[in-house]
């Protein structure tokens, strides 16, 4: 499930446009959950350049600052936490009707479901241009999403059309959109870089590691620890970088706001003369680089270790940590986040056709 729903927000992060240190990004994330267990029914989480800034769920109900810096937005408005916490209390009561709603124009009964809204904006420090998006998916596919240079609403499955329509007609409510994405997202994500500019801006290296489970599993680099997300792992021979024999892991979040990921190279083909001639290596956004020879006395296994002893606890600290962290960061994708929306208000607009409610 969680898988489904991180598929469908890279999805839609695909199209927009990058640029190593240039682009800074606000992204909020609402995701609503029926039947899931053990998961609030209602999250929200607002990223500032990939980095979580604000949390809010159904469990605690208050919407609190994951960075330190982030407490600088009441030297303006003392009233941010609390006014948001407010906002997001009542969006969460639009957000289960919602469900309820897609349940019913999709004869669902029972099972589990995931409502999600994502919504933001990129600006480029350089040219100061601003790009921004919103939109709904439903289960990990795209439901209903906002055209910004159209003004339009695209409706790529039936039951979204007559939201679309409804939307549409509300110009008022349009006219808010276009103003939340091109003027107010910026104006906030401006300040928010201003804020944590010390710690968005820095440039961490990893750690690289060499990992194996047996001698005829696939060599793993890992790499850890690493600041910003804006990175590329990969084998090289000599100096050509590998395409073949080579699966590429994704990016993960680590606890501590770093990132890591992880190439697999197999090794069925390689003959001992050649292993020399491979490296791995981790090139950071703006060109720092941290390299690794292949070499076998630096492998970490879970078969042995060089002296013949068992390392099971070895491999087994990275990768079982690894797989904490990917659910974790799964479960980060299935969250949401919200931000100031005009007068702090949660607009509700169900049509007698049972369209969906509108969270402005």
């Amino acid at each position: 499930m969680g898988s489904c729903v991180q598929r469908w927000i890279k999805v839609q992060l695909k199209g927009l446009p990058r640029k190593d240190f240039e682009i800074h990004s606000l992204k909020y994330f609402y995701t609503a959950a029926s039947n899931v267990p053990n998961f609030p029914e209602f999250v929200v989480v607002g990223l500032v350049d990939e980095v979580q800034v604000e949390h809010y769920d159904s469990n605690t109900t208050r919407f609190v600052p994951k960075q330190d810096w982030m407490n600088r937005v009441t030297e303006e408005d003392p009233q941010y936490w609390y006014r948001n916490t407010e906002r997001l209390m009542g969006a969460q009561q639009t957000f289960k009707a919602n469900i309820e709603i897609l349940k019913q124009h999709l004869n669902q009964i029972g099972g589990v479901h995931i409502f999600q809204n994502m919504y933001g904006c990129e600006w480029d420090d350089e040219t100061d241009e601003v790009n921004g998006y919103y939109q709904f998916g439903y289960d990990g596919e795209d439901f209903i999403s906002f055209d910004l240079k159209t003004e339009t609403w695209i409706a790529p499955v039936q039951q979204a059309v007559s939201s679309k329509r409804q939307w549409e007609n509300n110009k008022v409510l349009m006219a808010y959109r276009k103003q939340y994405l091109t003027q107010t997202c910026p104006y906030w994500l401006k300040k928010y870089v201003e804020f944590g500019r010390s710690s968005l801006m820095r440039k961490d290296l990893p750690s690289v590691s060499l990992l194996q489970k047996t001698p005829s599993s696939p060599l793993t680099c890992h790499a850890t620890g690493f600041y910003p997300d804006r990175a590329h792992l990969f084998w090289k021979k000599d100096e050509e970088e590998l395409h073949e024999d080579v699966v590429r892991g994704e990016i993960l979040p680590n606890h501590d706001g770093s990132f890591q990921m992880s190439v697999d190279l197999d090794l069925s083909g390689l003959q001992d003369e050649d292993w020399g001639r491979y490296s791995c290596v981790f090139h950071l956004a703006g060109g720092q680089e941290v390299s690794k020879r292949l070499d076998k006395r630096d492998i970490r296994t879970n078969w042995k270790t060089n002296d013949g002893a068992v390392a099971g606890i070895v491999f087994g600290g990275y990768f079982g940590t690894s797989a904490l962290i990917f659910l974790a960061g799964c479960i980060i994708e299935l969250i949401l986040w919200s931000k100031k929306g005009p007068q702090g208000k949660v607009e509700t607009l169900l049509s007698s056709s049972g369209s969906l409610m509108c969270v402005c």
